[in-house]
């Protein structure tokens, strides 16, 4: 909960902002039909207006987070004069795209122009109403230490005393001090029980969830920390004149601070990558049930003792562990197994070392059923994963699931975790079971820290040629 505050926020705003507009637009229908004593020439009736509104708002949404609407500096910042004059131009700008929407399609949806004018206006009411509700209720939220960032300080810096006493006295702002790790000449001193001597002790004894360096010193160590402890990392730099070339800026208080991200895939690019994957999986869920169930009888009449699912422990994002679902293709005397204990069970301990060096791959591979070897040819094994994507253990698209004990081979497996795995990836499509695991890795590595909607679509589209091609796992 606490490493997706953000998250949480920008959800809540992304709804309470819909509703805003929704009823905005539907409120200045009303007005013009029922309370304004003018005549009208008005065909479209409330409910039909309303659902026409519906469909424009994916396109609301985007305005307002191209003007930055979402962004937790603005929304939570103690000026709202920037945010109120920003909504005023969203409001404008989606009542024009409306409008665009209604010349293209040609349904007359502003007969009167008083009622787009009343749109207007009633949308920059309810979206500052609005936001003023979830600012409130968010605030309450942190006060009781819910979904709150617990926050290590470290650094030789005047900048270390401002976020001390700002992170203390300012409950609101979402974050909780753990600790400072500074001399203590700079630390507070009605906050002296935070201190520790090294970054070390400090990440040991407190909990965490961001680090703050406001100094130089040994940055590439400290990040190098927040890496393999999935931690956010913020370069508070010594001088305003120091603009985000190293990631996101954001003001803490007064200070500005740099957000250096692993990967790209952070903030509303998360909220847009999660809210593809559950439409993506509920849609492909109802197509493929039907195929499914087939699936599921003929893996049942085939070996009726055993479950025609196949659960296994796998890890994302965060090192968290999650139950990935497949249609059982291999023998179940061999389920379970690592690849060495049953081709040693087999008498094949030969096979081992080619099955490793072909990037865990082989052809006619012994503990694969027949009917296995046509399920992973085709990739329907993995359909099942359409239900680890719904709940939100694993993405579309993303570096492939790894085996808790695979994660000794990856020396950065702290980088890749930092995502959610995912049914198909980049590495996949590149060549699938038949490229070496260290050029997967790097594939995987290159993903996570080069993501884009571009390059999940690229991705998304290989893969249906390399299913179509018949290339699957085999």
């Amino acid at each position: 909960m606490k490493k997706k505050s953000d998250f949480v926020l920008r959800i809540s705003l992304i709804i309470g902002d819909s509703i805003a507009m929704i009823l905005s637009f539907a409120v200045a229908y009303f007005i013009r039909v029922h309370v304004d004593p003018r005549p009208y020439e008005f065909e479209s009736q409330l409910l039909d207006f309303t659902l026409t509104v519906v469909w424009v708002i994916p396109i609301m949404i985007i305005i307002l987070a191209a003007l930055g609407l979402y962004k937790k500096s603005i929304f939570l910042g103690r000026s709202k004069l920037v945010e109120w004059g920003r909504l005023i131009l969203a409001a404008v700008l989606s009542v024009a795209a409306l409008i665009v929407y209604d010349f293209f399609k040609g349904e007359n949806i502003f007969p009167v122009r008083i009622m787009a004018l009343t749109a207007m206006l009633l949308c920059f009411v309810f979206l500052v109403i609005e936001r003023i509700i979830v600012r409130f209720v968010i605030r309450q939220v942190f006060r009781k230490d819910y979904a709150v960032r617990r926050v290590i300080i470290i650094g030789n810096s005047k900048n270390t005393e401002y976020l001390a006493d700002y992170i203390t006295s300012t409950p609101e702002s979402g974050y909780r001090l753990s600790g400072i790790v500074a001399r203590k000449s700079f630390v507070p001193h009605d906050l002296k029980s935070y201190h520790y001597s090294s970054l070390k002790e400090a990440l040991r004894k407190a909990r965490a969830d961001v680090i703050f360096q406001t100094d130089e010193k040994a940055t590439e160590y400290v990040y190098k920390q927040t890496i393999n402890r999935h931690l956010l990392y913020y370069f508070v730099p010594s001088e305003t004149a120091l603009s985000s070339h190293f990631g996101e800026m954001e003001l803490v208080g007064n200070t500005p601070a740099v957000l250096v991200m692993t990967t790209p895939l952070t903030g509303l690019n998360a909220v847009i990558k999660r809210t593809f994957d559950f439409l993506f999986s509920l849609v492909a869920i109802i197509i493929t049930i039907i195929p499914m169930a087939i699936v599921w009888i003929v893996l049942k009449c085939s070996d009726f003792k055993h479950s025609a699912f196949y659960v296994d422990e796998r890890l994302t994002q965060y090192n968290r562990k999650f139950k990935c679902y497949k249609f059982r293709t291999m023998k179940p005397e061999y389920s379970g197994m690592t690849a060495e204990e049953a081709f040693k069970k087999l008498g094949k301990t030969e096979l081992i070392e080619k099955y490793r060096k072909n990037g865990d791959y082989l052809k006619n591979d012994p503990r694969i059923t027949k009917v296995g070897s046509f399920l992973r040819k085709t990739s329907i094994d993995e359909l099942p994963q359409l239900f680890n994507i719904l709940k939100g253990d694993i993405s579309l698209i993303g570096p492939r699931a790894l085996l808790p004990g695979e994660l000794s081979k990856y020396g950065d497996r702290s980088l890749i975790l930092t995502v959610k795995t995912g049914l198909t990836g980049f590495a996949q499509v590149s060549g699938r079971k038949d490229i070496p695991f260290e050029e997967r890795r790097a594939l995987d590595i290159y993903y996570v820290r080069n993501w884009s909607l571009g390059l999940d679509m690229s991705i998304f589209f290989k893969t249906i040629a390399v299913v179509l091609m018949g290339e699957g796992a085999k």
